[in-house]
């Protein structure tokens, strides 16, 4: 599965893979191509291809609000008090 998040700025996708990319392991392989972060997940089942893209999404939000983009933190999903 591929996910993309682009940005208006090169300088905030920059920020976005530098803060994430540490994160790649066997289920997620980060590249950036000009201002689009780009993500390929695998997985063998979809437990574990949703568990990779959870803890990609959560890192996405973080590294986002750090930088300035989201103004005001997003709720969590599923209203307990973990990131994800």
């Amino acid at each position: 599965m591929t996910l993309e998040s682009e940005y208006e700025e090169l300088s905030t996708a920059e920020a976005v893979y530098r803060a994430i990319v540490p994160d790649d392991d066997g289920y997620v392989t980060t590249r950036l191509e000009g201002r689009k972060v780009v993500f390929e997940f695998k997985a063998e089942n979809a437990g574990q291809m949703r568990s990779a893209m959870d803890d990609v999404l959560a890192c996405i939000k973080v590294s986002e609000e750090a930088s300035g983009i989201v103004s005001v933190s997003a709720p969590d999903l599923d209203g307990d008090p973990l990131l994800e």
